[in-house]
């Protein structure tokens, strides 16, 4: 499985796309905006015409778009992904999207007997850029042990929850926790800061106890500006709504009070900004 197609050039797609052209892959690209498959193009990618020419094409395909929206168009379009797949490649939805979707998604192509997974990414910018990101997997056992050393080309760890659609699940639960923890660090911050304690060594306290990425994240964040994008409060507040709807009825006031709180700095116009500058605003 040596030749690998990716639908979507954001900063996940941008990432992986630089990993396998790296480890001498064949990558077919397709983004909804030229400018950016012209660069990949100029670092030895075959740039498509259609997500349907890139399911053509590749023997494994990573489907890295927006949102649910995005998502169906690349499948399911006239041009889509189902539409040039061959039976014998295996198709990944890699976007962070609603269970709904992807159980949906899973259905069209177990209909025309296509191999399909859902692999929700998570390592940000850095571990998409550095071939370091973590996969959380969905889908059958042998297709995953099939494609291992493919992803081990763009991950230092993989982990399968069990059919298909587990993945995203699991990557759903984690963004909530994430912002929780997020969340928890500004209003900590807020309380060292109504007593004036010193915010420096309060926030390196915090670092080591809890601890963890997500603090470590936080905050920099608190203080300086993230130097580069990693995961919008736009995307963040998207993931929580489809984490909202994969709880149905259950009575989760954290969930609700943060995405209220995410939803609030969208009105702020803070769509564009890292998600960690929520610490900044609560």
């Amino acid at each position: 499985m040596k030749k690998i197609g990716i639908v979507g050039l954001g900063i996940m797609g941008r990432g992986i796309a630089h990993n396998f052209l790296k480890n001498k892959y064949s990558v077919y690209v397709w983004n909804r905006t030229n400018k950016v498959s012209e660069e990949f193009k100029n670092k030895g990618a075959i740039v498509c015409d259609s997500p349907s020419e890139v399911a053509q094409k590749a023997d494994v395909v990573f489907e890295i778009t927006s949102n649910d929206k995005s998502s169906h168009q690349v499948w399911t379009g006239t041009d889509g992904i189902i539409s040039g797949a061959r039976k014998e490649s295996v198709l990944i939805a890699s976007s962070t999207l609603s269970a709904e979707w992807v159980d949906a998604l899973s259905t069209l192509c177990k209909k025309r007997k296509l191999s399909f997974m859902d692999i929700a990414l998570t390592g940000g910018r850095v571990g998409a850029e550095n071939g370091t990101l973590t996969l959380l997997c969905g889908g059958k056992d042998s297709t995953l042990k099939e494609i291992t050393p493919v992803l081990e080309s763009i991950s230092k760890k993989i982990y399968h929850f069990g059919p298909v659609g587990h993945g995203m699940k699991y990557k759903l639960i984690l963004n909530f926790l994430q912002a929780v923890h997020m969340v928890g660090f500004g209003q900590a911050m807020k309380i060292a800061k109504s007593y004036n304690m010193d915010l420096k060594k309060v926030s390196s306290a915090l670092v080591d106890r809890p601890g963890g990425v997500i603090t470590q994240i936080a905050q920099k964040a608190y203080f300086d500006n993230p130097p580069a994008l990693t995961f919008s409060i736009e995307n963040i507040t998207k993931d929580l709504g489809y984490a909202k709807k994969l709880a149905k009825g259950l009575n989760l006031g954290l969930l609700d009070k943060t995405l209220a709180l995410y939803k609030s700095a969208l009105k702020k116009n803070m769509s564009k900004e890292d998600w960690a500058t929520i610490n900044k605003v609560i």
